[in-house]
């Protein structure tokens, strides 16, 4: 059963919508453009597949999503609603504030490369990609699951983020560890950095090598500093 904190206030009865566990995240996930539920699987990795249908048939009922037949697929889309659209800012916000005061240090097992690696394809500024079509690989190392990907970036059509290889050789081998990419990835170390440290390493065409600062941009909240005292996570 939903929480219910007996309040007519607002924010209680916001709270009762939105404070199931991984019910922002999902809204999150939609607010970066996921209609399909594999694409919600890769963002939320760590979340059974039980419970993430559970979620989506509440956020259906209560008027946050909606369920559409997808054109040419077998199986369904799922679309923000008004007033799921309304809730950006609201998340955008919790996102700065977490970015300024509940980072901390990055534990081992917040390093979900399946989040990172569809954040890195959602991003990529496809207008820089010195080619098109284009084909990007990642490898990282130390990583027993999920250690290979590849971004497929066709003209007229959204890229794709893959865990197989495609039938294409890439254009560009990037070479790192997950902790490192994440670091990047949040601003909390400078790609030049870590590639004059040797914890990122290019291999490929040079017109990608030398380029790519310009294609493979910081995530979204990079910009946001961290408060110098961080609050204590229990």
């Amino acid at each position: 059963m939903p929480t219910r904190y007996g309040q007519f206030c607002p924010v209680a009865k916001a709270s009762e919508v939105l404070g199931e566990r991984w019910t922002i995240l999902i809204i999150r996930e939609f607010l970066s453009g996921a209609t399909r539920y594999r694409d919600l699987q890769r963002g939320l990795a760590q979340m059974s597949p039980t419970l993430l249908t559970k979620r989506l048939g509440q956020l259906t009922a209560c008027g946050l999503i909606e369920r559409r037949p997808a054109s040419g697929r077998a199986h369904a889309e799922y679309h923000l609603t008004a007033a799921g659209r309304e809730l950006r800012p609201v998340v955008d916000g919790l996102g700065k504030w977490g970015m300024r005061w509940a980072r901390g240090e990055m534990r081992d097992e917040d390093l979900d490369v399946q989040a990172l690696m569809l954040d890195v394809c959602r991003r990529l500024d496809r207008a820089a990609l010195p080619a098109r079509p284009a084909v990007i690989a990642f490898s990282f190392s130390r990583l027993a699951k999920f250690g290979r990907w590849w971004i497929v970036a066709d003209p007229g059509r959204p890229a794709e983020l893959c865990d197989y290889p495609p039938a294409r050789t890439a254009h560009l081998q990037v070479q790192t560890d997950v902790r490192t990419m994440v670091e990047i990835w949040t601003g909390d170390a400078p790609l030049a950095t870590a590639v004059r440290e040797g914890r990122l390493r290019f291999e490929g065409e040079p017109a990608f090598t030398r380029t790519v600062a310009s294609w493979l941009p910081l995530g979204r909240l990079a910009h946001v500093k961290r408060a110098a005292v961080q609050l204590r996570h229990r």
